[in-house]
């Protein structure tokens, strides 16, 4: 099968996530990486793509010259999907030019940096009839899949909790020295990050996690955030309480800050009849709690699971995936849906998603900043 033309704005030389969505459409197998814009210094990026292999005809000096010159091609030879890696605040602005130049998109979390931005762009790809995903990774883990499609079954009975963990401590290091040891880290400047650091980077993807699995959506939160040091200007910090449907309790725990953690994601949804823990540091295994039975443990690659989890690992059984293989769940939705084929619910995270996680951000926010009081989703 012809592989797609991939485009990538963003994640040049020594960017974590630009070499992971690089990782990810090649372990899918759907897409060919063409060319794009990979730095704002044009030498750097055309030296980057030259390093990729890429033809440097390909890689363009920004976004504008990159339509423009994409487009003048004949539609066998030009870029069909582009991939996001920018700083937040990059995100809508790019998105929503590629979309009406006509080009599919692949964009990273969050959507935008503000919730009329992000309705905004749902209007625009529901206008554009492409396919848009949005990078929640976790959602492509196939115990994640599991757990959503045995919580749809009714398996756990009523829910009564949901409880999600995202603790990190790659910053505490840094703002534990001098003031200077910061700068340049554009996930602390709310000029490129957003309203957010903590809850805009990593809260928003167990907020996600819990709609994703339980398929509720969150109707209120209340929120006590903190920036744990004074010259720090966005939350390092913070603990969400949720309220879902059926007057169903949540908790959201999330930290950039907590010494020695590195990449530490958890979710629980406990209910009447049984409940489900997975863990991302340990994402093959998905635990069944039961008061009446013993802990049962489900793993890829087993004729046990759903057909969705079954559809999504790579590898034979005893062999572990990671957030590559993850990543690459994400995209082989999206290749799924840019073909027209069918997709299972929940292949890929979408525009709407987008929204939500806005929505949780902005609203996280202004909770805590009004004196931890309940705000409306």
């Amino acid at each position: 099968m012809k592989k797609i033309k991939l485009g990538m704005i963003g994640g040049g030389t020594g960017a974590f996530i630009g070499d992971a969505h690089r990782r990810a459409s090649r372990i899918c197998n759907d897409f060919q990486l063409i060319g794009g814009v990979f730095s704002k210094d044009f030498e750097k990026g055309k030296l980057f793509a030259a390093h990729e292999g890429l033809d440097t005809h390909r890689c363009y000096p920004d976004l504008n010259t990159f339509i423009e010159r994409e487009m003048a091609l004949s539609a066998n030879e030009r870029i069909e999907a582009v991939s996001i890696v920018t700083p937040n605040a990059l995100h809508y602005q790019s998105a929503s030019k590629l979309l009406k130049a006509g080009f599919h998109v692949i964009c990273e979390k969050p959507m935008t940096v503000t919730v009329e931005e992000a309705e905004d762009l749902q209007k625009t790809v529901k206008k554009s009839g492409l396919s848009f995903a949005l990078a929640h990774t976790y959602a492509g883990y196939p115990m994640v899949r599991q757990m959503r499609e045995l919580v749809k079954s009714g398996i756990l009975g009523n829910i009564h909790r949901v409880d999600a963990q995202y603790y990190q401590g790659w910053v505490n290091s840094m703002i534990q020295g001098t003031d200077s040891g910061i700068q340049g880290v554009w996930r602390l400047d709310p000029q490129h990050a957003g309203l957010s650091s903590c809850m805009g980077d990593i809260g928003v993807h167990a907020f996600h996690l819990i709609e994703y699995t339980t398929g509720l959506c969150v109707s209120r939160v209340l929120s006590d955030l903190s920036p744990v040091k004074d010259h720090i200007q966005l939350d390092l910090d913070g603990t969400v309480l949720l309220q879902l449907p059926h007057n169903i309790k949540g908790v959201i725990r999330s930290s950039q800050v907590t010494a020695g953690e590195e990449n530490n994601l958890t979710i629980g949804i406990y209910g009447s009849k049984a409940s489900l823990k997975w863990s991302q540091e340990n994402p093959n295994f998905l635990y069944m709690l039961s008061d009446t039975e013993p802990t049962k443990v489900y793993k890829p690659a087993h004729e046990y699971n759903t057909q969705f989890a079954e559809a999504s690992h790579m590898m034979p059984s005893g062999h572990p995936e990671g957030i590559y293989e993850a990543l690459g769940n994400i995209y082989k939705g999206m290749a799924k849906s840019i073909r027209g084929e069918d997709t299972f619910d929940g292949e890929f995270p979408g525009v709407l998603d987008g929204v939500r996680g806005m929505k949780f951000i902005k609203n996280v926010v202004e909770s805590n900043k009004e004196g931890n009081i309940w705000k409306e989703l």
